[in-house]
Formats: C-alpha cells, sequence, structure tokens
C-alpha cells in the first residue's frame, strides 16, 4: 500500500519505512493488512469506547444519512437531531447549564473555550484579560489556540508558538522533583504558592482562564494529588479567573463516573468533550457552558450583534445521531458502572510491574493505567524506554501508547475481565523481551 501521498500527524514526515496500517475492527481488538490480530490497549486513542463494532451506532449513522446527512447551524438554522443532542448533553452536565457548543475535535473544542473566556472578559469590559493558564505537560491539542495552552514541547517546535500570553503552571505530579521529600499536602501548599505567585506576577486582571484535564492524559497520566483541584479553584474564583475542565479524555465514564468533573468534585465554568461523545465513530466535540458564563456572552453578542465562531460542521447532524445514541447506550448499560467493577482487573493485573526491573512507578484510575519506566537505569534517553516498550507490545500483539517514559492504557469501556487480563499479559511478554534486550534479568 503506497502512503507516499499521506502527510501523516504526529509522525516524523519523510520516514523510510511505510505506516502500520490498520485494516479491520471487531470488539476490543483490530486486524492489520497483513491479517494479524491486535487487543486494542488505547481505544483508537483513547476514544473507541464501546469497541469496534457497535450495531446500533451504525445503524443511527444510516438512518441519518437517510433522512438529512447535512445541514449547519449558521444564521440561526439548525438540525432537529443536533438540538436534541443538546438537550441530552445538558441534562447530563455536572454543571449548572447554559448552552452547548459543537465542534469537531478535542483540539477545536478547547479552541473554542478559550474564545469564549476571551468573549466573556470583553463583555464584562476587561478585553486586557487573554492570559491564558496550563500546566506544563498538559495535553489540550494542537491546533494554535489549544496547542499553545497545551505543555507539551513537540506540539510546539517548528510551529513557532505557544503563542503570547499562554502561561505554564508546575505539573501536579508527585513523582516530579519539586515533590521530592514531600508528602502530597505539602506538595499541594507548594503548587498553590507558585501558582499565586506567577499570577501576582502576571497581574490577575491580565488572566482570562485556566485549562485542565482532570487527569492529565499525553502529559503521561498524572493524576493530581488529593486536594490539588479545590485549592486551585479557591485561587481562580479569588481572581474571577474561568475553570475550562479539559474532559476530552475523561468524559463519559473513563474515570468510573459519567465525567472526571463529577469524580474528582470539581467546579468548572466550561467543560469541553469530544472522543467518548461519539465513541469516535464519527468526529464530534463539544463545549459545555455554565448558566452564569452563557448569560455574559449572550449579553455581549446582543451588545455587538454577533457571535462570530462557529464550524461548517458544529452539530453536524449525522455525527450527532450516532452521539445521541452512543449516550443512550452509555446510560442503558451502565458503562461508568461496568468501569468502576472493571477497574481492580486493570490494577490488579498491572500492580504485578510495582517493583519489577526498570519500573519507576504504576499508577491507574477507572479504566487508565500507565507503567512508568527509568529511562537512567534503562540506559536511555527520556521517552526511548516508552517507545521502545510500545513497539515490542505491538510485536506482542497489544497496542499501546507511551508518553514519554509511561507506557498508557485506556482500553475500550467494554472490556472484558477477560480482554483486560489478556492486555496485561502481552504486554507483560513485551516487557521481558524489552528486559531481554538490554540485558536485564527479570
Amino acid at each position: 500500500m503506497d502512503s507516499s501521498t499521506l502527510l501523516e500527524p504526529h509522525t516524523v514526515v519523510g520516514l523510510p519505512t511505510a505506516p502500520h496500517v490498520i485494516t479491520r475492527g471487531e470488539g476490543v481488538r483490530v486486524w492489520d493488512t497483513e491479517g494479524k490480530e491486535y487487543v486494542d490497549g488505547v481505544a483508537g486513542l483513547w476514544c473507541v469506547t464501546l469497541g469496534y463494532s457497535e450495531p446500533r451506532l451504525v445503524e443511527a449513522a444510516a438512518k441519518q444519512l437517510e433522512r438529512l446527512p447535512f445541514y449547519g447551524s449558521f444564521n440561526h438554522r439548525t438540525a432537529d437531531v443536533t438540538v436534541a443532542l443538546a438537550d441530552d448533553l445538558a441534562a447530563l452536565s455536572p454543571i449548572p447549564m447554559g448552552r452547548v457548543f459543537f465542534g469537531n475535535s478535542g483540539s477545536d473544542a478547547n479552541d473554542s473555550a478559550i474564545k469564549f473566556a476571551w468573549f466573556y472578559h470583553c463583555a464584562k469590559g476587561r478585553s486586557h484579560r487573554k492570559k491564558i493558564l496550563s500546566h506544563h505537560r498538559g495535553y489540550h491539542g494542537a491546533t494554535t489556540a489549544a496547542g499553545s495552552a497545551t505543555g507539551l514541547a513537540h506540539i510546539h517546535n517548528g510551529f513557532g508558538i505557544p503563542l503570547p500570553g499562554f502561561l505554564r503552571m508546575h505539573t501536579p505530579d508527585v513523582l516530579s522533583t519539586q515533590a521530592n521529600g514531600l508528602s502530597d499536602e505539602e506538595f499541594v501548599d507548594w503548587l498553590i504558592d507558585e501558582l499565586e505567585l506567577l499570577i501576582s506576577q502576571e497581574g490577575p486582571d491580565t488572566i482570562a482562564a485556566f485549562i485542565a484535564e482532570p487527569i492529565m492524559g499525553a502529559g503521561g497520566l498524572v493524576i493530581p494529588p488529593d486536594g490539588y483541584y479545590a485549592r486551585v479553584e479557591e485561587v481562580l474564583k479569588q481572581h474571577d479567573i474561568l475553570f475550562i475542565a479539559d474532559e476530552v479524555i475523561t468524559g463519559f465514564g473513563r474515570t468510573g463516573s459519567m465525567f472526571g468533573t463529577t469524580e474528582f468534585g470539581l467546579r468548572p465554568d466550561m467543560i469541553t468533550v469530544a472522543k467518548g461523545l461519539s465513541s469516535a465513530y464519527l468526529p464530534i466535540s463539544a463545549v459545555l457552558v455554565s448558566g452564569e458564563v452563557c448569560d455574559v456572552l449572550a449579553k455581549g453578542s446582543q451588545e455587538i450583534r454577533s457571535f462570530g465562531h462557529g464550524f461548517t460542521y458544529s452539530g453536524h447532524p449525522v455525527a450527532a445521531a450516532v452521539a445521541r445514541e452512543t449516550l443512550a447506550i452509555v446510560q442503558e448499560r451502565d458503562i461508568p458502572g461496568r468501569v468502576r467493577a472493571a477497574a481492580p482487573v486493570l490494577t490488579n493485573a498491572l500492580d504485578k510491574f510495582l517493583g519489577a526491573p526498570l519500573v519507576r512507578d504504576v499508577r491507574t484510575y477507572g479504566l487508565l493505567g500507565g507503567v512508568e519506566f527509568d529511562a537512567v537505569a534503562c540506559g536511555l534517553r527520556p521517552g526511548e524506554p516508552g517507545k521502545e516498550l510500545v513497539t515490542a507490545a505491538a510485536e506482542h500483539g497489544v497496542l499501546l501508547r507511551f508518553a514519554g517514559d509511561t507506557v498508557v492504557f485506556a482500553p475500550p469501556l467494554v472490556s472484558t475481565d477477560a480482554d483486560l487480563e489478556e492486555m496485561v499479559d502481552r504486554f507483560a511478554a513485551a516487557y521481558r523481551s524489552f528486559l531481554s534486550t538490554h540485558g536485564v534479568t527479570a
């Protein structure tokens, strides 16, 4: 298969080898062009939550294609199914709702939320509030604004981002050098002191919003210490800085609750979702905007006679129909409850790596897991252990991701206990192969 015409995302351009091409999926497994079968340990890109062969989603798409394949949502005109999906999400939302805005991806959802924060402050006569706070190692997408909020250098390099005014907070990682020797409570105190210092130095009247993931995904599966976000929220409220919760990964059951916002007791002003909204069967994202923020947006747009934001495919009716059916399945089958029941299986399987050679840490939450490796002990550069292990895992029939030195697990939420155990068993075989390659005895 010739891939020379494809400009691949998140890949070095012009690699001498052809990409790994997947041709078929069923349940929690996929097959490539060679017919090799893999357990998909990361649900595509954290997103195929209901697996690869849910007939109700296929049927929902087909029916909508027959009835109304497209209508846009500009200029006070939209599709009935789009309005119905907004109602569905508003009913599920863990924040006091105003309205729902639709886009196509997590990146554009976060871009939109950032723009809404800017519009919010402009509407309140505070157009000087433009700066955006986010975490080092946070991931919010690769578009210009969302990529600027992202705290990963490989998203910035060569593109001239981050834009001015995007500020970095310390990663709330209990394994970081800043946390060394501190209890979790002391580390939270240190993080909050650093946040307050940053806000003071920049000027609170220049900062529009803070964007963060309840659990940091692509930055290495970082689970913040208890009490961290509650303390952050106190600081934000004190300075009237909006809080955007990026739930692109954690939304719709991944943590064992419908939203990570609920799981961690957060009180954001906006929530961004994508991925699990349609189980990735079609591209769709949304920003859930609180009533308080939406009232300000409405007042501002009425005053200037415009709210000039949106996309051709905002609320695309076929994507909306699939998303509605996805939400129906998630609720009918109690997918968050299934995750809570399955989470100990994943935790127990991964905990076997605690204390194993070259392993620095193991952490899990819901159906998210990470095994972090010590690059120095491996005699490798940062990031290389994860890359090698993910390559070895594919050779042993399981597809995983690496984030820095952490190998990440995020299987479909419909994975059975046996699926989860097989996934980890295949990774264990890859790990043994990795150890052998580096002359380490298991």
